[in-house]
């Protein structure tokens, strides 16, 4: 009698990983906002260039400032020996996720990490604010995005957690950010999360021309 053949597993393990950004992240960062633009309809206005980020992005200690957290993703668990471990601001956030078939990921080339079979998913980018009527630092959450191939996977929420879990860990009162209002999918999974929606306030920006004009005011 023959010995039975095993069958294939059914299950794909994707580790994931939330951390911090590095100089050399600034091309994938440059492609992700891209990406963002188009998926939120504001192609039109988005001129960020990686001279841009380059120039604008790393130039204080994480936390302090703009800071961007990078979500990778492998078929195989993350190198121990990866220098992303052993970054003393931040020890690296890591996942399993079990799923039917692997993810199918047409710009896996154009998205591979330094570091073996990774590559980047997505990204959260965010500072601190400081809500006068607290007396407590917060952060506001400038973006946050998933490239399609990964969304519904939750880790849209694990970015934000990460977040608010550092919010937590300096003390801070707050996490902040902006939802556009015709996303009806990013409303709800905000609320599920907990968050509370400030229907009194309106955002208002100076931009272009009108910024310009007050280049001479006393």
């Amino acid at each position: 009698m023959d010995a039975a053949i095993p069958s294939p597993p059914t299950d794909s393990p994707l580790f994931s990983r939330i951390r911090l950004a590095v100089p050399s992240n600034v091309p994938h960062i440059h492609k992700l906002i891209h990406q963002m633009a188009v998926y939120e309809r504001l192609s039109d206005v988005c001129s960020t260039t990686e001279s841009d980020l380059s120039a604008n992005l790393f130039t204080s200690p994480p936390f302090q400032s703009v800071t961007i957290f990078i979500l990778e993703v492998s078929p195989k668990p993350f190198p121990e020996d990866s220098p992303h471990n052993s970054n003393p601001n931040y020890i690296p956030l890591v996942r399993i996720l079990n799923s039917d078939r692997p993810v199918d990921d047409p710009d896996r080339e154009i998205f591979k990490s330094e570091d073996e079979n990774v590559v980047v998913a997505g990204f959260s980018l965010f500072f601190p604010n400081f809500p006068a009527y607290t007396g407590k630092p917060g952060l506001y959450v400038e973006s946050i995005f998933v490239r399609k191939c990964y969304r519904k996977k939750g880790f849209g929420k694990m970015l934000l957690s990460a977040v608010a879990k550092q919010a937590v860990k300096m003390d801070y009162c707050e996490v902040l950010w902006v939802v556009l209002n015709w996303n009806g999918n990013a409303i709800r999974f905000y609320e599920d999360m907990g968050a509370q929606i400030l229907p009194e306030r309106r955002i208002y920006r100076l931009t272009g021309d009108a910024l310009q004009l007050h280049q001479n005011d006393d």
